[in-house]
Parts: structure tokens; C-alpha cells; sequence
């Protein structure tokens, strides 16, 4: 969807839009005088849109409640195209020298729309478009180029002059732009031996308006999977072999957790205040509608304590603050806390963060090592949510490519991450502990999840792969590769060699 002529003047025309860009609420992200911030005696800068002269201005200066005329002007030295209201009558020129006149009488107010209805529309204008875009295009591609030559994630590799110079110009129809995307990859280089991504979508759209830099990094990403393959999902927990005998003397918890994005509104780095807060909205009403061993309750994190908070963060029940440079620098933690929150079933098991890092994460969890009741649990859960919200009209992003639609390219597919805090610390000492789990299909973090510490040589291993492999075979993979390592670290207790046990890749 084309955007049409100027935000601002849209925002006359419907008497109180707001200009923002990914939702931020306010003009702030434009330069003073791009604000319209009009100095004594020179004129406000504008410029011609199809539906008249526009003025660049602070929102007092709109007509509305807000106050204001609602004339606008065009640059110094301008006239208004012929037949404009004013035109050579003096109402153009210096505001000191106008003649009085009276403001336009106001169009009749519209309705105020259904909040839990999608963002998206047919209307050739959206609630908010990418303003700032246009000013930077101003510039030219070589002079807009981010600087990535000491970067070390999957966008920066991809990202050439040329692809930048082709997609720069482009939006989706909520105004997600090319640098939006990969904000977050400029402003993190990375390490030099940790790949990061890089990128980040703003709307189900970024991946086909920006496939030429998407498909790349999918493809490198996630071995190779190719634009042309085709995702499968099997959700059937009976379709698991063994996960019910992990030893819990080493396995000391078991979690399964994926995301989901509800069609029709802006991903975490782009949505606006309203539509988080009917994300929430619509969210917290279908979980509250669950029943049975799922029964549970929602608790909004602006109506916690600090301590509360960080005894939920502690028990690995709540996301952490967002502090990291990668959520920062993305957009996802603005208006923090504001319409975030977890509920969770009376048992404790079942759990759905609302508006983290992406719409909703669904995480099924207890305490040693049944990662076959984890999954049974995490898959009827997630079905009954899945169902609850399409029969209210509200179904999952989900494409026959790419699988379900996250926020964040490397969660494409299945989302799924399933884990466990074992204890290893015989093998984690030896020097191919990192080459079986690379053959393994697994990856590990610390006990506080990624960017943290091993305590105690507690490590959180979970599955590689997102997308290209179904729930039921990642899962396998954690059992079966797990179920390994244990028996790794008993023989390496009793001081015999792993060799002839380290397998072949997967």
C-alpha cells in the first residue's frame, strides 16, 4: 500500500491523527525543524500533497481539541496550486500580516473503532507512516549506508550498497521501513565469534516487502532453507518417543516454550500504545476463558512490585527487564511496562507472557526431567489458544513457507525452544563439549538463559533449529541428545573416555 501525500495532513483531515513513527505517539523523532518549530519571521517549511499545501507542525498547531487554525502554508516564495481556498488573497503569506478569519467548521466526529479490530484496513492511509523516511530520502544511498565493516550478523552480510539503494524506498502498509529492519543490526556489531541476526520484522509484510534481504538471511540463518521450501508442523505429543526418564539427579527442570503473532496487528518493534494494549486486551480474554488443568489468571507487570517482578524473573516464570542492547535497540521495550504482562495457569505449568518480544509466548514448564508431560501439556495448551482466538476472528500469522511469524527471523517456523537445565560438569569441561553439541542439533546458555553465566556448570540446552523441522522432532532431538550427554557425564565421573561416544552429525 503506497502512502498517500503527507501524515500531517491526513491528521487535519481526520482531526487528530498523530504522527509516529512504530507508534511512538509524538513528533519526536523529527528534528526541530522538521517539528515545524518555526523561527521568528521566516515562514514554516511545507510542501504540496494530493490533497493540498501541508505544514510540517507540533501537534498544538492541528486543528482540534489541540487548538490551531488548521491553515497551512507553502514554503517562502510559493503559491497554492489554483482554486485553493485563499489563494492571492494574502492568507499565504506572513502570519503577522493576514487578515482574521474564522477556522473551518469541524467534520462530524467518526465513531470510535472497535479496539480488538486489526490496524489494518483498505484505507489508502494508514494510522501511522514512516515521515521520517521521507526525509532521509532526501539524502542518497551511499550517503544513508550504514557503516558495517566491523559487523558480525547474518544482515550485515547480506546487506550490499546495491540491495540497500533497491529496497530503501520501499514500506509496508503500516510504514515499516528498510532501516527499521536493520536498526538493530546497525547499532549491535555483535562478537566476533557469535553470528547474531540482525534484523527485525515490524508486520506479517516485512518478510515479502523485503524479501531480497530476508530470504538471504533466512536461508544463512537457518541451513539453507531455501525460499522455494515448505515449513511442517506436527503439534501431536503422542508422536514423541521416550522424554519421560531424563535423569533428574542432572536434569533438574524441562521447559517448552514458542511465540505467536495475532494477524492483523504491528509486531512488537512497530505497534503503537493502542495496539499493544488491545493485544492484552484480546489476549488476557482468551486465556481467562481457559479451563481445566489451564485455568489460570493474568498479572499485568505495571501492577507488580519490583520485588515481585524480580521473584517471578528469579523462579524463571517472567521475562527480564528489557536491558539488552539487541531489545533496545529494536524498539521493543518502549512505553515499558505499559500492556505487558504473564498469566499463568494455578499450577504454575502453563504460562503466556504478553507483549515481550513478540505478541505472545506460550511456555510449558515443571521442575526434573518428564519432557514428555512438558510437551503433552505445551501442545494441547497451545491448540486451545489457537482455537480460542480464531473463533474470535483473531487467527496466528502462519504461512506455508516461513511457518509461524515472529518478530525475530531466527524463531521462524515452529518458535519452538525446548530445554533443559542440566548439570554438567565433567563434560562441560572437555575439550569437544562444543563440537558434540553443534552434531547434536543443540546450543546451550547459561542457567539465567542467554548472555548469562553457567552457576554451578548449570547450562540450559535446548534445540538449534526453528524452522525446516517440525515440534515433534526438535523436541526428539532435546531427548535423545540430552539422554547423551547424561550418560557422558557419568563416564567421565568414573574417569573413562568419551570418544566412542561422540556421535555423527545429525
Amino acid at each position: 500500500m503506497q502512502n498517500q501525500g503527507c501524515l500531517l495532513h491526513t491528521a487535519m483531515q481526520n482531526r487528530g491523527a498523530r504522527c509516529t513513527r512504530g507508534g511512538a505517539g509524538s513528533l519526536a523523532h523529527l528534528s526541530p525543524q522538521l517539528r515545524g518549530r518555526q523561527v521568528p519571521g521566516q515562514a514554516p517549511t511545507g510542501h504540496p500533497t494530493p490533497g493540498g499545501w501541508c505544514v510540517w507542525g507540533d501537534l498544538e498547531g492541528l486543528p482540534g481539541p489541540r487548538g490551531g487554525s488548521g491553515r497551512t502554508r507553502p514554503p517562502p516564495g510559493s503559491e497554492p496550486p489554483p482554486g485553493t481556498p485563499g489563494a492571492g488573497r494574502g492568507r499565504w503569506r506572513n502570519k503577522s500580516r493576514c487578515r482574521p478569519h474564522s477556522p473551518p467548521p469541524a467534520p462530524p466526529v467518526p465513531a470510535r473503532p472497535d479496539p480488538l479490530r486489526p490496524r489494518r484496513s483498505s484505507s489508502p492511509t494508514m494510522p501511522f507512516s514512516n515521515t521520517h523516511n521521507k526525509h532521509k530520502l532526501k539524502f542518497s544511498a551511499e550517503e544513508e549506508f550504514p557503516d558495517l565493516t566491523k559487523h558480525n550478523n547474518h544482515m550485515a552480510k547480506v546487506l550490499t550498497p546495491a540491495l540497500y539503494q533497491r529496497l530503501r524506498d520501499k514500506e509496508t502498509p503500516s510504514g515499516f521501513t528498510l532501516d527499521d529492519v536493520i536498526q538493530t543490526g546497525v547499532d549491535n556489531p555483535g562478537h566476533p565469534f557469535i553470528m547474531t541476526v540482525g534484523c527485525v520484522a515490524g508486520d506479517e509484510e516485512s518478510y515479502e516487502v523485503f524479501k531480497d534481504l530476508f530470504d538471504p538471511v533466512i536461508q544463512d540463518r537457518h541451513g539453507g532453507y531455501k525460499p522455494t521450501d515448505k515449513h511442517r508442523t506436527d503439534l501431536n505429543h503422542e508422536n514423541l518417543k521416550g522424554g519421560d526418564d531424563l535423569d533428574p539427579k542432572y536434569v533438574l527442570s524441562s521447559r517448552v516454550r514458542t511465540g505467536r503473532s495475532i494477524k492483523g496487528y504491528s509486531l512488537p518493534p512497530h505497534c503503537s500504545r493502542g495496539e499493544r494494549r488491545a493485544i492484552e486486551k484480546l489476549s488476557v480474554t482468551a486465556l481467562n476463558s481457559l479451563e481445566g488443568e489451564f485455568k489460570g489468571r493474568y498479572y499485568p507487570l505495571k501492577a507488580m512490585t519490583e520485588q515481585e517482578q524480580q521473584q517471578l524473573i528469579d523462579d524463571h516464570f517472567l521475562f527480564d527487564k528489557p536491558v539488552s542492547p539487541l531489545l533496545l535497540a529494536s524498539g521493543m521495550a518502549r512505553d515499558w511496562p505499559d500492556a505487558r504482562g504473564i498469566w499463568h495457569n494455578d499450577n504454575k505449568t502453563f504460562l503466556v507472557w504478553v507483549n515481550e518480544e513478540d505478541h505472545l509466548r506460550v511456555i510449558s514448564m515443571e521442575k526434573g526431567g518428564n519432557m514428555k508431560e512438558v510437551f503433552r501439556r505445551f501442545c494441547i495448551g497451545l491448540k486451545k489458544i489457537e482455537e480460542i482466538f480464531k473463533k474470535a476472528g483473531h487467527p496466528f500469522m502462519w504461512t506455508e513457507h516461513l511457518g509461524y511469524i515472529l518478530t525475530c527471523p531466527s524463531n521462524l517456523g515452529t518458535g519452538l525452544r525446548g530445554g533443559v537445565h542440566v548439570r554438567l560438569p565433567k563434560l562441560s569441561q572437555h575439550p569437544k563439549f562444543e563440537e558434540v553439541l553443534k552434531r547434536l542439533r543443540l546450543q546451550k546458555r547459561g542457567t539465567g538463559g542467554v548472555d548469562t553465566a553457567a552457576i554451578g556448570a548449570v547450562f540450559d540446552i535446548s534445540n538449534a533449529d526453528r524452522l525446516g523441522f517440525s515440534e515433534v522432532e526438535q523436541v526428539q532431538m532435546v531427548v535423545d541428545g540430552v539422554k547423551l550427554l547424561v550418560e557422558m557425564e557419568k563416564k567421565l565421573e568414573q574417569n573413562q573416555p568419551i570418544d566412542d561416544m561422540i556421535p555423527a552429525q545429525k
